[in-house]
């Protein structure tokens, strides 16, 4: 099962160009902490504005630098689901884990248009595939219903939940299947998610104070929710100035006033924080 803390890595740039150096780095970094796997061209990732050879280039340097240290899942999502499979196709010969896949963003297909689409993806690999759900972004909601049917596929094992719904989040962890992976890819719910048997989660916010992540999910694990409540009131201040400002432009400046990639560059539409946020995040990690 998909377990654990997983970092959807940020894309670096430099100048325009993806920054590999500063990615090695990184990779590095989040191996020391303790992390469980690794997302590399998730929207995190602004995988959008990458072109293919970009995305391949990624996914080479990842799983170099990774070597088969820990699980690495690809994003691989969008709204034309021939174009989604292909992409899935092309990338089956690097040595990864399998793939995350977004559902279908802006054209609102039908329940059974989401059902055929992630059929199709995952006819496309024998790899396994975790759905990534998150109807505030794409406008569309896959259902419980729906996406328990699709775990009757042998190969689509887990979810990245970003329902939106804590309803819809406890119901699907009361239903889903044994050896289905559900994790959280709302930051602000992983310690609630957990405490209700989620497996872990997908979070952006775990670029910054990764070790406490870490921890959390480990006591969570143990059942011992009380020591995981201290760790996570920690991170109750640092998690919602993350995303103050659009995802990652909070996070890369964070990790550039690390030290750890050498640009806060994000791709447009995607610009920098604002003067007023930076301030804040400086402060933030001086505390840190």
């Amino acid at each position: 099962m998909i377990t654990g803390v997983w970092v959807p890595l940020v894309t670096p740039f430099k100048d325009g160009v993806i920054d590999f150096k500063s990615l090695r780095r990184l990779i590095e970094h989040y191996i020391a902490k303790g992390v469980n796997g690794f997302l590399p061209l998730g929207t995190t990732g602004e995988v959008p504005t990458l072109d293919d050879d970009e995305i391949d280039a990624v996914v080479r340097e990842t799983v170099a630098t990774v070597h088969s240290r820990l699980p690495i899942l690809v994003g691989a999502g969008g709204n034309a689901t021939r174009k989604v499979a292909k992409a899935v196709e092309r990338m089956n010969h690097f040595e990864i884990n399998g793939f995350v896949s977004v559902c279908p963003y802006y054209n609102k297909p039908t329940q059974d248009g989401l059902k055929q689409h992630f059929a199709a993806i995952a006819d496309a690999t024998d790899l396994p595939i975790a759905i990534y759900n998150i109807p505030y972004r794409t406008g569309i909601n896959l259902t419980n219903d729906t996406l328990l049917e699709l775990a009757e596929i042998s190969n689509i094992v887990g979810v990245k939940d970003s329902s939106g719904s804590i309803d819809q989040s406890l119901d699907l962890l009361a239903r889903r299947p044994s050896g289905f992976s559900v994790l959280t890819g709302e930051d602000h719910m992983f310690f609630t998610m957990l405490c209700n048997g989620a497996q872990g989660g997908v979070l952006a916010a775990s670029h910054i104070a990764t070790e406490v992540f870490v921890d959390i999910s480990k006591l969570a694990a143990a059942n011992d929710y009380q020591a995981a409540l201290v760790c996570w009131r920690r991170l109750q201040r640092i998690v919602p100035m993350l995303f103050q400002e659009a995802n990652p432009m909070p996070v890369k400046h964070c990790l550039w006033r690390q030290g750890l990639i050498d640009s806060p560059e994000c791709r447009l539409p995607l610009s920098s924080v604002s003067d007023q946020l930076a301030g804040k995040l400086d402060l933030l990690l001086a505390d840190l």
